[in-house]
């Protein structure tokens, strides 16, 4: 069953302005950093669907789309936070300056589709961001407090479409492949 999610992807000729924005945290002790040519926004994470479902799936994704009502959006990638908080972080993320209301918009109306279709309710308010690294313990966390006093911006795009996106674990990390696109 592949394991999928709804996401928003930063495209790549932002790739380099992302590893920019991660350098502070590549050597950080207990930091993992991920790869930002897989830089994205994610929507809704759906686990693991059988294949069966996934035409029910695009087809929710498309009325939550037209329910969402937003067209063609510019995105601005800035400024940095935590998850869940400075004093015990798990995820270092870098923002969503401009574009928020739209990505929430389109979040919202993504998980009322996909809740009906029987998938778990997020247990979390929707947040726009783009993970730039996990945090597996303490010893990197005086580096991230310092470095959120930083306000980089990665740069700017137009988000023209939503992407059903699968993800296989490996050892090198998460390898992702999209099995659907759904424009705006």
């Amino acid at each position: 069953m592949p394991r999928l999610f709804v996401s928003v992807d930063l495209p790549d000729r932002l790739s380099a302005e992302f590893a920019d924005v991660q350098a502070p945290l590549r050597d950080g002790p207990s930091l993992r950093v991920t790869d930002p040519e897989q830089a994205h926004c994610t929507l809704k994470f759906l686990g693991d669907v059988d294949e069966s479902r996934l035409d029910d799936v695009v087809e929710a994704l498309g009325r939550a789309v037209e329910a969402a009502a937003v067209g063609p959006f510019d995105c601005e990638v800035g400024g940095l936070g935590v998850f869940p908080s400075a004093d015990y972080i798990s995820v270092v993320w870098v923002g969503v300056r401009e574009g928020s209301a739209e990505l929430t918009r389109l979040a919202e109306a993504i998980e009322r589709e996909t809740v009906e279709l029987g998938f778990e309710e997020a247990d979390h308010e929707f947040t726009p961001h783009l993970t730039l690294a996990r945090m597996d313990d303490a010893r990197g966390k005086q580096r991230v407090q310092e470095y959120l006093d930083e306000d980089p911006t990665v740069g700017r795009f137009e988000v023209r479409e939503v992407r059903l996106t699968e993800s296989t674990l490996t050892r090198e990390g998460p390898h992702y492949e999209t099995r659907a696109r759904v424009s705006l």
